[in-house]
């Protein structure tokens, strides 16, 4: 990927990758120009979110960001909290998170996945305004679904490594399991 491919990839959309009934809507912050390029979401090399979805349970490989497509077939799917892609987040002003969070808001009531995983925290604070959020399930719920946020995946956050995320993400695997004990097993063939 060139650097001028990169750059014409900035404020692009990337479309969601979703289904009505997912068991879990990951949402991640926005694209990254990486992502915007490929089509692709979560597709730059760093990021950590294919090889985490994969040691938390939730696909019975680990999938690469051109499989992308297969996800609904595990009950799981993909969107944004801001759509348009830029190189970093801190890019994104608290505008466009609100305004995220109220589109989000808006197609998690159309798509009604039982569970909204929003990965990164402070993209959740500022879209739904609640600055005590933490890692983990929250109280709040949009529609029937439950909400939990999760560390965010970028290479950037140093503060997770693969293994501290794939545990968090297997506590919500746990709970989607629980919640759903009929919901197919991604690790049967």
């Amino acid at each position: 990927m060139t650097p001028e491919e990169l750059a014409a990839a900035r404020d692009r959309i990337v479309p969601d990758v979703v289904a009505g009934g997912l068991r879990v809507l990951f949402c991640g912050i926005n694209p990254s120009l990486m992502t915007a390029a490929t089509g692709h979401h979560f597709a730059h090399p760093g990021n950590r979110f294919w090889p985490v979805l994969h040691l938390s349970g939730f696909t019975p490989r680990r999938l690469a960001p051109a499989e992308q497509g297969e996800l609904p077939a595990y009950g799981l799917g993909i969107t944004n909290v801001v759509a348009r892609a830029t190189a970093r987040a801190d890019e994104l002003s608290v505008e466009e998170y609100r305004a995220g969070g109220h589109a989000l808001v808006t197609k998690v009531g159309e798509l009604r996945p039982q569970w909204l995983a929003v990965v990164g925290v402070t993209a959740y604070r500022t879209a739904f305004q609640e600055r005590r959020a933490r890692i983990g399930p929250q109280e709040r719920t949009i529609g029937a679904a439950r909400v939990w946020v999760l560390p965010n995946p970028s290479g950037l956050n140093a503060h997770w490594t693969v293994a501290s995320m794939a545990e968090e993400y297997g506590r919500l695997r746990a709970a989607v399991d629980a919640a759903s004990p009929a919901a197919p097993d991604p690790n049967r063939a």
